[in-house]
């Protein structure tokens, strides 16, 4: 566990390790829930497909593009739960493939192919 205040800023880091320097890490999505074995009924979304959710969401530069970096600020959960768990999902692409989905940024509806 990570203790912290409330209205407290929380930078969090993300960072693919791999032989391949060719690749980039997206944050696509991050949701927080009291419960940490479902991420589906009770969640608050902070971003999602690339899209901000959360004011206090910011994406950092990070000199590597294996690395992610973000901060939000933490907040209480419905005034209810004592932790919350925080989920996030990554996209790992091919460095500048421009038609890839971690250089689309945010995305309201991803459309995904239907071919084989």
């Amino acid at each position: 566990p990570y203790y912290v205040d409330l209205n407290q800023n929380l930078f969090l880091q993300a960072s693919l390790h791999s032989s391949d320097p060719n690749l980039v890490v997206f944050v696509d999505t991050c949701v927080v829930s009291p419960d940490p074995s479902n991420f589906r009924t009770l969640t608050y979304g902070l971003i999602r497909s690339g899209c901000v959710k959360d004011s206090t969401y910011s994406s950092y530069y990070s000199p590597h593009s294996n690395v992610a970096r973000f901060a939000f600020n933490a907040f209480s959960f419905v005034n209810r739960y004592p932790s919350v768990y925080l989920q996030c999902e990554l996209v790992v692409c091919r460095y500048k493939d421009y038609s890839s989905r971690c250089y689309q940024g945010c995305v309201s509806k991803f459309k995904r192919n239907a071919g084989s």
